[in-house]
C-alpha cells in the first residue's frame, strides 16, 4: 500500500500547493548535508502552517529542528511580530537549519537553540520565553514524556500541542516492545491519558512518510 500512499500524497501536494522553490531547496540542502530524511512531508508541513494560522499563534516552540523544514512552515504563519524558538541537539543539523532559515528570509523570526532539549527547556522561562501559543514536539521519542511535562510548563490556556510520530507503523500497541522509541511513545500516551490539564486526540496518517500519526491537544482554561 505504501506506493499508493506516496502517489496520493503527491496528487494532493501538486493540486493544493503552489510550486515552492524555498521549501524544495531546504529538502535538497538537507539531503546534500546527509541529514536523515525524517522531515515532515509537504502536506504535513502545510497542515502545521494552517494549524498555526487557525490558532492565531504568535509565539511557537519547536522541539526538534533537523534542517528547519517544519520550522519554516510554522514561521511562515507567524504575524509580523511573531517568533519561533526551535531546539536542536545536533550542532551539524542546526548549522544546516540556520542556512535554510536565512535562505527563507526568516532569520529574524526563528531562533535556534543548540543542545539537549531537556537542558535547554528549563532555561526558557528565566529568559522570558514561555506562554507559547503552539508547541510542536518532533524529537527523540524516548524523551517524549519529559517533553510533555515541559510543554505544559511553558504553555497557557488555549496552547495547542502537537506531537509527531506516535503510531510507529502500528507498533505503539505492542505492550511488549523493547524499542526505546515505542516505549517512549507508550509512556507519553499513558502520561497524557492521566493529565487533566490537556484535552487531546490522535490522528493516524499514511503517505510518503509511511504509516504514522500525531497527537494534537489543547491546554484547558
Amino acid at each position: 500500500m505504501s506506493g499508493i500512499w506516496n502517489d496520493v500524497d503527491l496528487y494532493f501536494s501538486n493540486k493544493l500547493h503552489t510550486e515552492d522553490p524555498i521549501m524544495n531547496s531546504i529538502l535538497k540542502a538537507n539531503a546534500e548535508a546527509g541529514l536523515p530524511a525524517i522531515d515532515v512531508s509537504p502536506n504535513q508541513g502545510k497542515f502545521l502552517h494552517l494549524l498555526a494560522k487557525i490558532s492565531g499563534a504568535k509565539n511557537i516552540l519547536e522541539i526538534g529542528t533537523l534542517g528547519g523544514y517544519s520550522s519554516v512552515w510554522l514561521a511562515r504563519a507567524l504575524p509580523e511580530d511573531g517568533r519561533l524558538i526551535t531546539l536542536e541537539y545536533e550542532a551539524k543539523h542546526a548549522k544546516v537549519a540556520e542556512a535554510n532559515i536565512k535562505n527563507a528570509g526568516l532569520a529574524d523570526k526563528i531562533h535556534i537553540m543548540v543542545g539537549a532539549a531537556l537542558k535547554t527547556l528549563p532555561t526558557l522561562q528565566e529568559k522570558g520565553l514561555s506562554g507559547f501559543d503552539l508547541i510542536f514536539i518532533d524529537a527523540d521519542k524516548p524523551n517524549n514524556p519529559e517533553y510533555l511535562k515541559w510543554a505544559l510548563e511553558l504553555s497557557g490556556p488555549g496552547t495547542v500541542i502537537v506531537v509527531d510520530n506516535v503510531i510507529r507503523d502500528g507498533k505503539v500497541i505492542d505492550q511488549d516492545s523493547k524499542d526505546p522509541s515505542v516505549m517512549g511513545v507508550r509512556t507519553f500516551i499513558d502520561r497524557l491519558s492521566e493529565e487533566p490539564r490537556i484535552d487531546s486526540t490522535v490522528l493516524q496518517t499514511v503517505g510518503m512518510k509511511g504509516y504514522d500519526g500525531f497527537v494534537i491537544g489543547i491546554v484547558k482554561e
